[in-house]
């Protein structure tokens, strides 16, 4: 019998639709002419890079002309630091951000602290990990030039009061950045109703290619060029586009816009059958994170007394994949540091699992692993000795 194979790691990357690679192929075979050139191969070209760029705007309110094209989430979050950072050195030196931003944030932070001599503050986070907008106000210096926000975090999937942040930034005349990575798309956002100044996306979290992203830079925000040597993404960021990827994000970015209603309530239903079903067949197991205010599709749940990664282990045996959190920080042995900030242990971050679902995800793969998983957690305390010490009484 095949080995069934279920994917629930959605919030690491997703699966290129059919849709978004029958859009792309022509521009890797018949129209592959340089967006810059005048000719009809460029103009051609042209005419794809200006559709995409707005399909990508009207996935979040935007103008066209405020979108601009990068590799993706890791990108855009440095330009957005360090281009703010360096283009308002007269104003001052102070960023506010936060203990459970992505690395590609807190890295940028830490290299702009070293070795440009910024000061950062990294505000707590509450059990939920919302941020507290008190201290928010209170962090606030006459050197404040960014707060930088994320839109929804990557493990736990808490989204931020970003309406309200945005507002304490407007009053302060502060410039507001948010990585929106695992938000746009996945819920409905409006840049205009939330004062943000920056935003960065990727495609890869929408069905779209990897390599490929976006800054969301609204008009009028001073912002350094991200690299020089062409007038491509208005003298920003030089290079010749990387059109077939661009086309492919464009319409993945269209697709979400249509189906966002549909997207929202259909996986909010199956993670909370998921969470419900785990909750009530598994004991000692809480959630990570806002039940209310949450990404429709991330559930991270730690089980006590055993590993994560163990967790991972034997449920990719039985054709089920999913992570202890960051993708991008799988290879630490560290305790995530998002969990950590949440108020929780080493034994309970490392007994973390982050289950993401999608659109391809099923009913029949939702009530798979609620069979499966039960055994699997105990199992693994069944060779736990702090699990026979602490509850069985051995």
């Amino acid at each position: 019998m095949e080995q069934k194979r279920i994917y629930m790691d959605y919030s690491a990357t997703t699966p290129v639709k059919k849709e978004v690679l029958d859009a792309m192929m022509p521009y890797l075979t018949d129209y592959f002419g340089n967006a810059s050139s005048f000719h009809s191969f460029g103009r051609e070209a042209k005419n794809a890079l200006d559709k995409a760029r707005e399909q990508v705007a009207n996935l979040i309110g935007a103008k066209p002309n405020e979108i601009y094209f990068t590799s993706g989430g890791t990108e855009s979050d440095n330009w957005a630091i360090k281009g703010v950072a360096f283009a308002n050195k007269d104003k001052g030196n102070h960023i506010i951000t936060s203990k459970i931003e992505h690395h590609a944030i807190l890295h940028t932070c830490e290299y702009l602290e070293k070795h440009h001599g910024f000061e950062v503050t990294y505000l707590d986070v509450d059990s939920e990990g919302k941020i507290d907008l008190k201290q928010l106000e209170d962090a606030i210096k006459d050197t404040t030039i960014l707060i930088s926000i994320m839109f929804a975090n990557n493990e736990i999937g808490t989204i931020q009061p970003i309406k309200e942040i945005g507002e304490i930034a407007k009053k302060h005349n502060i410039v507001f950045h948010t990585d929106a990575v695992q938000a746009a798309g996945n819920i409905n956002i409006d840049v205009k109703e939330l004062d943000v100044n920056l935003m960065s996306m990727s495609s890869h979290k929408i069905y779209g290619p990897k390599g490929i992203g976006a800054l969301y830079v609204k008009n009028g925000t001073k912002l350094h060029a991200h690299s020089h040597g062409g007038a491509q993404e208005r003298k920003r960021r030089g290079g010749t586009e990387n059109l077939p990827s661009i086309v492919g994000y464009g319409k993945a970015a269209e697709i979400a816009k249509s189906h966002m209603s549909e997207h929202i309530e259909r996986l909010t239903r199956l993670r909370d059958e998921l969470i419900n079903g785990i909750l009530d067949k598994v004991p000692y197991t809480k959630v990570n994170g806002s039940l209310e205010d949450r990404l429709p599709g991330n559930a991270n749940l730690r089980f006590e007394f055993i590993e994560g990664e163990s967790i991972i282990l034997m449920l990719d045996m039985l054709g089920i994949a999913v992570s202890t959190g960051s993708a991008c920080a799988s290879g630490s042995l560290d305790p995530s540091h998002v969990l950590m900030s949440i108020g929780l242990l080493h034994e309970e971050a490392h007994g973390s699992i982050r289950f993401s679902i999608g659109d391809f995800t099923t009913q029949e793969d939702i009530d798979y692993v609620i069979e499966k998983l039960p055994g699997v957690i105990e199992r693994l305390r069944s060779m736990s000795p702090l699990y026979n010490n602490l509850v069985k009484g051995k």
